[in-house]
């Protein structure tokens, strides 16, 4: 096939397959966010769908073609980090900066506790030939991790506002750092038990270097952005300036740079989301900006959740034992995280509703997991594979109904505006007169 075709035909196939299943799904009633909707239409084109059939043109015919597009997945959790980053206004982080942090670390730190607690337990239950403690512990160490993606595509299509939605996505993007920490924790364990010993440097120091380093040249990306931005009077080439400082950030996040026995590495999300908060705190036309690059991103972002969706792996489902350990991981994870943003969103005195609903909003969970599960495969490939398919199934569970649940919380919230009835106007019926 054209090198052209293989490329431009699955994202268009990907970009119409997910617009057409929003509409779809409205027509039969089913109020779905359009995140759901999107991973839907992909697992129908993908590999386990229509792309069975094996007719080049109309599906995924495999994970390897899924994968030749993957840019677009990459550029699209650029620019959703990106906009995430304009959430650490200063403005608002003076009144919601202690409560993000504290939530943000213990909410992660008591998901990761509870997973490593009942999979340890269940290790000894099933032996270490199906659930090694290699394995059990790693697994806590992936449930720190929530996706900012899913949670922001939500927000943004129902314009939700309110006390739960300013903390909720500045615990998002904490929660990248926080997870980055605790899985290089964890994972240096997990390779101890397995037989080897700690590496002081990959357990403690690399991690650090990385945030550090990812906070400190986002940063400074951010403000040369701003800078720049000024030499321009039209907004249109300020945008066209901003996407491409984008680019350039995720690109940059690709350099590793050995010094010593330490490698300084970069996170993509981390450094994406300190070159948005950075810009949108210097830049006094941020918003308006801002404002013009969501607006760009809207197909990127639908062709990044169908290629997620293709993505997903069904054949998981064929092993009973990894159904049963991920099963136990979804909801001891899900427990963790709920009552670890209630416990502290209390304790820091936030509003009831805030309490109530924070935990259920931060469920999703996929591209900062799947990043760390890839890093897992350290473990070997029995061990490795075992993390990856337990992972793939609570992945694929989080984000078909993690996105939902996410709309019911902030709607129960009073976060959320019910739209009126589309054309309830243009279709009602005329009124008879009297006879």
């Amino acid at each position: 096939m054209n090198s052209a075709i293989s490329i431009f035909l699955p994202i268009a196939i990907a970009l119409f397959a997910g617009l057409m299943l929003t509409r779809l799904f409205k027509v039969m009633g089913l109020k779905l966010p359009d995140v759901t909707c999107y991973l839907i239409a992909g697992l129908i084109i993908g590999p386990y769908g229509i792309g069975r059939l094996g007719v080049p043109g109309i599906g995924f015919t495999s994970l390897a073609e899924v994968e030749e597009v993957g840019l677009i997945s990459e550029a699209a959790l650029g620019f959703i980090a990106f906009s995430i980053g304009s959430e650490f206004r200063m403005s608002e982080l003076k009144h919601t900066g202690r409560a993000t942090v504290v939530i943000g670390i213990l909410q992660a730190a008591t998901a990761t506790l509870l997973v490593d607690i009942a999979l340890i337990g269940l290790h000894f239950i099933l032996g270490d030939e199906i659930l090694p403690l290699s394995v059990a512990i790693t697994m806590g160490a992936i449930a720190a991790a929530t996706a900012p993606a899913a949670t922001l595509m939500v927000v943004r299509q129902y314009k939700a506002s309110g006390p739960l939605t300013s903390l909720l996505l500045p615990i998002v993007a904490l929660d990248d750092a926080v997870g980055l920490v605790i899985f290089s924790v964890s994972f240096g364990i997990a390779l101890a038990v397995q037989g080897g010993e700690i590496n002081v440097f990959s357990v403690g120091i690399d991690p650090m270097i990385e945030i550090v380093a990812s906070i400190l040249l986002g940063g400074l990306l951010g403000y040369i952005l701003a800078q720049l931005e000024k030499l321009f009077h039209s907004n249109r080439n300020r945008l066209s300036l901003t996407i491409s400082f984008v680019f350039l950030t995720i690109a940059i996040s690709h350099l590793e740079i050995p010094v010593g026995p330490v490698t300084i590495s970069f996170s993509s999300l981390l450094i994406c989301m300190m070159l948005g908060t950075v810009f949108c705190n210097v830049a006094e036309f941020s918003k308006d900006i801002m404002d013009r690059a969501d607006k760009w991103t809207v197909p990127l972002n639908c062709c990044f959740f169908v290629l997620s969706g293709a993505e997903l792996e069904l054949g998981v489902f064929s092993h009973p034992e990894y159904v049963l350990i991920g099963v136990v991981y979804i909801i001891v994870r899900s427990l963790g995280k709920y009552f670890g943003a209630r416990e502290s969103s209390r304790a820091v005195g936030c509003d009831h509703k805030v309490v109530q609903y924070l935990g259920v909003t931060l469920l999703p969970q996929a591209g900062v997991a799947l990043g760390m599960c890839a890093q897992a495969g350290a473990l070997g490939e029995v061990d490795g594979g075992i993390v990856r398919n337990i992972t793939l199934f609570g992945v694929l569970i989080y984000e078909l109904l993690g996105p939902t649940m996410t709309k019911i919380a902030l709607t129960k919230a009073d976060e959320i505006t019910p739209a009126p009835v589309e054309g309830r106007k243009r279709f009602a019926p005329q009124q008879q007169g009297t006879h």
